[in-house]
């Protein structure tokens, strides 16, 4: 599942009409949002993720430059990553631990400039840091320690999750992307200005400079591999559109219902695929 922000909501829509449906895999990946997100599916949480974006899109400490200021972290680490899943809308740790499917998130190691990817067990303390960091944002949030080592967005690296899915063996995969078909992406303005301010960590700069470039050579090895028959991919239709803080709750209900559309549009090439 590749990140993107609140592009993501597209990805809800897609998990919640396969949980509707009983389509469930032997293992999953999530990058940034991805992660985040997508970890609702292997918790069984239909809608979950949807309903606490609409319920907390206005709050400041969700997604807000007042929640750079106060605490370093676009994303207030301890409303969103304690208070949220522990109080206000519980992630159910405990199916998640049970259930059998195998879930990965992925987060660049900013000391070697190299995506690292953790098991998730739990979804308790570490599961949790590892997701954060995974959608932690260069320039506005904070480097996310674990473990001894500070992690960022692993989207800097591995925005598409699949070639380290095939390297254990998944060898038949449904990927879900957050761009539309023919999409390039270009190198992005802000990588420089990363580069400058994270100057200690000069191997991060330096996946800064070709994360575009490692992302258009991620999806042409998706496509690839789609046409041979190794995978399937689910994608919007057009552009999404969505800021990445957007606080519209009607933009949010309409990038998840196209992921809806498009996943239910789907359903018997995914059922055929994944039956092999």
């Amino acid at each position: 599942m590749e990140g993107g922000a609140m592009r993501g909501l597209f990805t809800c829509g897609v998990i919640d009409v396969l949980m509707e449906n009983d389509i469930t895999f032997d293992g999953g990946a999530g990058i940034s949002a991805g992660a985040v997100f997508g970890c609702n599916f292997k918790s069984r949480q239909h809608g979950r993720p949807l309903r606490y974006n609409l319920n907390y899109c206005k709050d400041p400490r969700y997604g807000s430059f007042i929640s750079v200021l106060k605490t370093g972290d676009l994303f207030d680490a301890d409303f969103c990553y304690r208070e949220v899943p522990e109080v206000l809308d519980p992630f159910d740790a405990k199916a998640f631990g049970e259930n059998p499917m195998e879930f990965y998130v992925g987060a660049t190691n900013i000391e070697s400039g190299i995506c690292e990817y953790h098991l998730c067990s739990d979804g308790l303390k570490e599961d949790t840091l590892w997701m954060r960091a995974s959608a932690s944002m260069p320039l506005v949030s904070k480097p996310v320690k674990i473990n001894g080592h500070y992690y960022l967005d692993g989207g800097v690296v591995d925005s598409i999750p699949y070639h380290y899915m095939k390297t254990l063996g998944y060898d038949r995969n449904l990927v879900v992307l957050t761009q539309p078909e023919g999409f390039v992406k270009k190198k992005a303005n802000a990588a420089t200005l990363i580069k400058v301010v994270m100057r200690k960590y000069p191997e991060l700069g330096k996946a800064m400079e070709v994360r575009h470039e490692r992302y258009n050579e991620q999806l042409k090895e998706v496509e690839e591999d789609e046409k041979k028959g190794f995978a399937l991919i689910i994608r919007p239709p057009e552009s999404l559109k969505i800021g990445r803080t957007e606080k519209d709750r009607r933009e949010l209900e309409r990038v998840y219902q196209i992921g809806r559309k498009v996943s239910e549009e789907r359903l018997e090439d995914i059922r055929s695929f994944l039956k092999g």
